[in-house]
């Protein structure tokens, strides 16, 4: 039995959890095994070398069932950046309201340093990284992500301002100047020795910018 089935039977298996809930992890147990066994062919083979049925026979399912799960290829690499961007938007809904914005986006940057933190992933996550920097489909799907990312931070930081993102360049520039911070911390720790946590490399990057929280007009 392949690790896809194996652990789609056992999430089947949990009858305590409420059926759609259920269903929703199984769905989610499934396409995490399916990107490992992916990026292991990607990493191997190449991206553009690895075709969909490929990647279903290597998991011990058919093409028709990989796309139950993926729209395409490309969707198994960046799709998660759709779920990265509402897990932000997310966590900055919540933060304490009388937290500076800039405080705020730092604080939910935290998902970010427990993903580059993770030992277990390090490895993986960089060959993955190269691989959509290298790969001009990717990188474009990636950055449009990106984009999707920002606005909606941007419209969360609005909302926190009590201002209009769409005829106010303050959230747009604010998130903005944040991204740009995480990208430099990214960027410095992979051409570091990686040793020590993310976070502090992303506070001293955050640190360079002394921003005060913008005021409604």
């Amino acid at each position: 039995m392949t690790p896809v089935v194996r652990w789609a039977d056992e999430a089947r298996q949990m009858t305590a959890d409420p059926p759609i809930a259920m269903r929703e992890r199984t769905r989610r147990i499934v396409q995490s095994e399916l990107t490992v066994v992916a990026q292991d062919l990607f990493v191997e083979s190449g991206y553009e070398a690895v075709t969909v049925e490929q990647i279903a026979a290597a998991a011990g399912m058919s093409k028709r069932t990989f796309f139950r799960y993926f729209s395409s290829k490309e969707d198994l690499v960046i799709g998660k950046y759709d779920l990265f961007g509402d897990k932000l938007a997310e966590s900055l809904a919540v933060r304490p309201a009388e937290e500076s914005v800039w405080e705020a986006l730092r604080r939910v940057f935290d998902f970010f340093v427990e993903y580059v933190d993770d030992p277990k992933l390090r490895e993986r996550r960089a060959a993955m990284e190269r691989i959509v920097q290298s790969t001009p489909a990717l990188n474009a799907a990636y950055l449009e992500k990106m984009s999707r990312m920002q606005k909606l931070l941007e419209e969360g930081v609005a909302a926190r301002l009590g201002i209009d993102q769409r005829t106010d360049p303050r959230p747009g520039a604010i998130v903005g100047a944040a991204f740009a911070c995480l990208l430099a911390a990214q960027v410095t720790w992979h051409e570091s020795d990686q040793a020590g946590s993310f976070g502090p490399m992303l506070d001293d990057a955050m640190a360079a910018f002394h921003l005060y929280p913008p005021t409604a007009r």
